[in-house]
């Protein structure tokens, strides 16, 4: 059984990750063109919803949760 080992990404690495899961989060999103849809996330994420945020959260719980397995790196 493999577990993932949290490792702390830099600042340059987080924004990029975070553009990764806004793009991803908007093409899910039905609407005319791929900026209607963008900017639909952009306002579920301010508003603290949206799939942008579930995947944070989701992100953020995983690492509390493999927390144990830090000392492996």
């Amino acid at each position: 059984m493999a577990h993932q080992v949290p490792i702390e990404i830099g600042s340059i690495q987080g924004k990029a990750l975070v553009i990764r899961w806004l793009l991803g989060a908007s093409q899910k999103h039905l609407g005319r063109n791929m900026a209607f849809k963008l900017s639909f996330e952009l306002v579920d994420t301010g508003k603290g919803s949206g799939d942008t945020i579930r995947k944070k959260e989701e992100t953020h719980r995983m690492t509390k949760a493999n927390r144990a397995f830090a000392h492996f790196r």
